[in-house]
């Protein structure tokens, strides 16, 4: 699914048959689960930011989560997390985030 050169990976709010993720704050609830997965762990108000490996976007004017590939070499069980949210809910995923724009 994600290629070992990757950097980083886009979860985006845009299924496999182009329908629109909801609910509309999915990938706030995503990023704000994974904010305890950060380099050098969860420290004290840790949850109050987003994971720099984890962060909610916009890219062509869709929802998507921005998932660096760090986190899957960091915490293996967290990238497996976010990697089988996007396959049960049957999300589009892109190294290059370009699938927004796609008919």
């Amino acid at each position: 699914m994600v290629s070992s050169q990757a950097k980083e990976i886009f979860i985006m709010g845009v299924t496999h048959d182009g329908r629109t993720f909801r609910p509309s704050d999915w990938a706030e609830r995503l990023a704000g689960v994974m904010s305890p997965f950060r380099p050098g762990g969860a420290g004290p108000g840790s949850h109050l930011s987003y994971s720099p490996w984890c962060v909610p976007n916009l890219v062509n004017g869709a929802k998507c989560v921005i998932v660096q590939c760090e986190l899957r070499d960091a915490e293996p069980m967290a990238w497996d997390f976010v990697i089988n949210f996007a396959r049960d809910n049957k999300l589009q995923v892109s190294e290059t985030g370009d699938l927004a724009s796609r008919p």
